[in-house]
């Protein structure tokens, strides 16, 4: 049996995801749930999720949308942070994906291609859209 593909997706999708339900953002989210590939999550990644999701939603969406998050989280692979490797990224808030991809060997699935340019050339990190993403769990 092959080893699955190891990911960390950003809150960006994880946002789109599970309040849209649809598009490619939709299907990543399918896809964790169906165990497709190997989701790898820090603490700060998960406080992150937990955070946006609570803050950018109404009460009653956010009922809603907290027992699939935990879903979400009881299928991940918890990555403890050993080593960073900042400043790896323009932007200070995407640093613990940089972090969370390093120490688990994972590749960052995200809508924020920009951001990764750096940590790409410098690391070697491989940043995907969530329809590359999509593309490569195809074949």
């Amino acid at each position: 049996m092959p080893e699955l593909v190891r990911a960390i997706i950003d809150t960006n999708v994880v946002f789109e995801g599970s309040t849209l339900q649809s598009g490619a953002s939709g299907l990543v989210i399918d896809s964790w749930l169906a165990g497709l590939f190997r989701p790898c999550v820090s603490n700060a990644l998960a406080y992150e999720y937990t955070d946006v999701l609570s803050r950018k939603l109404s009460v009653g969406r956010w009922k809603i949308i907290e027992p699939v998050l935990g879903t979400l989280l009881e299928q991940v692979e918890f990555t403890a942070i050993y080593y960073t490797w900042r400043p790896s990224s323009p932007d200070p808030a995407d640093e613990h994906l940089i972090d969370c991809a390093m120490n688990a060997g994972a590749m960052i699935v995200t809508w924020n291609i920009k951001d990764f340019k750096t940590a790409q050339k410098s690391l070697g990190i491989h940043v995907l859209t969530p329809v590359e993403f999509l593309v490569q769990l195809s074949e």
